[in-house]
């Protein structure tokens, strides 16, 4: 094979990378270290999506190390959603990097130390309640969303799909059967939430872009891994379900909560 042939297939070879760079899709996904942030980050890592999975550690944990190490296509960015700076030092630093899909997936469900053994959650149940976890709650549940969908909103505008979507909750229903009780701070964040997104999807509807809350079922995540009872979905299972449901979104289903399989849920 003479020089200037090999020279031009090359080439070819460099301008079809190019081309397939330019056209990966891009999901940034907030803790992405482990539940379902980090099985959302190997499920469209795997589909050949560019990953930015963030996390609040101090050092990129060993579960998105070894996602990095099986998959280049995915990068480790620190950012705290309770913390405005680190926020908006990532959206500058990603400034002229479209977003196809923000995933809001970072939150707080159970704290204290004995939340394996207090299924409605230590400091949420009336008459024991913590108001420095309602606080922490309010931050992270809430509060950090909306500030990373605000942060990163012309990222999402500049890409092809232009979808932002949070992982909500059944348990931040209205409406239907109450159940009783405990897990005050979390039912009352995921309902919050639920009403915010709501009302920026309609603010955001004529720049095209698709907000969505998906409830994706009673998860047996790390700390619902000795939780036991009817209806409990493997993280695996959620995912798959709720990424082949985003890729069916248009700007009409904006402002849904839909569960992972696409069914509307009951706000």
């Amino acid at each position: 094979m003479n020089s200037r042939l090999t020279r031009t297939i090359a080439l070819l070879v460099l301008s079809v990378l190019d081309v397939a760079i330019a056209q990966a899709e891009t999901v940034l996904i907030t803790g992405a270290n482990s539940g379902i942030g980090l099985e959302f980050t190997k499920q469209y890592a795997a589909k050949g999506w560019t990953v930015i999975a963030t996390h609040r550690r101090d050092e990129t944990p060993d579960t998105l190390r070894e996602v990095m190490q099986r998959y280049p296509n995915v990068r480790a960015e620190r950012m705290d959603v309770t913390s405005r700076d680190e926020i908006y030092a990532l959206a500058e630093k990603l400034k002229g990097t479209p977003i196809d899909i923000l995933l809001n997936n970072a939150g707080l469900f159970l704290l204290g130390e004995d939340w394996h053994e207090n299924a409605e959650g230590a400091g949420q149940a009336f008459g024991t309640f913590d108001w420095d976890q309602f606080d922490q709650f309010v931050a992270t549940n809430i509060r950090g969303p909306m500030m990373v969908t605000e942060a990163f909103i012309e990222h999402v505008k500049a890409s092809d799909q232009k979808k932002v979507i949070n992982i909500s909750s059944e348990n931040g229903r209205v409406t239907g059967q109450v159940y009783c009780c405990g897990l005050y701070w979390y039912r009352m964040s995921k309902a919050a939430l639920n009403k915010l997104m709501r009302e920026l999807a309609v603010q955001l509807k004529p720049d095209g872009v698709i907000v969505v809350l998906f409830d994706p079922g009673a998860v047996r995540v790390e700390k619902q891994a000795n939780f036991d009872f009817p209806g409990m979905v493997e993280t695996d299972f959620t995912v798959r379900h709720m990424i082949a449901t985003a890729e069916q979104l248009r700007l009409m289903d904006s402002g849904r909560f839909l569960r992972y399989d696409g069914i509307d849920s009951a706000l």
